[in-house]
């Protein structure tokens, strides 16, 4: 039986995931319309020469501009995917901070993306990094939640693992 207390801790948990993934939306959202209402399409601000820019970009395609104008397929892939985070959030999430924070993450960066989708038939970026080089991909504050988000999802599974294989051999 499950006491008042835990239930309420559960519910802390999960309101903390969801919050964090609302604070994504919220940033993102915020930057983006900064952006759109401040810079012109491919208008560049150098912040740290020669390393950070921002630049007024905007993106049909997936990450890298991969699947350009097939915005039927990210409505339905994200549909998808945010269903089945909202699903492990509640299933699993209270199990470890290490599980929700990351699914928070991709939450909120999924959503951010997704509004830009919808509204735009575009996703709005800005972050330009240039790394020796290399001028990396132009991003935005749900793509780096999404990156972040995935990594720390890794790294869990990966602990996961190790300690199922230990515990297995004992």
């Amino acid at each position: 039986m499950v006491t008042a207390e835990k239930q309420g801790v559960y519910t802390m948990k999960i309101l903390l995931y969801y919050g964090l993934s609302c604070l994504i939306i919220a940033i993102d959202q915020i930057t983006k319309f900064l952006v759109v209402q401040n810079m012109d399409i491919a208008e560049d601000i150098e912040v740290i020469p020669g390393f950070f820019h921002l630049t007024s970009h905007r993106n049909s395609g997936a990450a890298f501009g991969m699947l350009e104008g097939q915005m039927w397929l990210f409505y339905i892939v994200t549909v998808i995917v945010v269903s089945v985070i909202v699903y492990h959030i509640q299933k699993y999430a209270n199990e470890s901070k290490m599980l929700g924070i990351p699914l928070g993450l991709i939450l909120g960066g999924a959503i951010g993306n997704f509004i830009d989708r919808l509204l735009f038939g575009e996703v709005v970026d800005f972050f330009n990094v240039y790394i020796f080089n290399y001028n990396y991909p132009i991003f935005n504050i749900a793509d780096s939640a999404l990156v972040v988000g995935v990594f720390l999802l890794i790294i869990k599974m990966t602990a996961m693992e190790w300690q199922e294989k230990r515990k297995n051999k004992a």
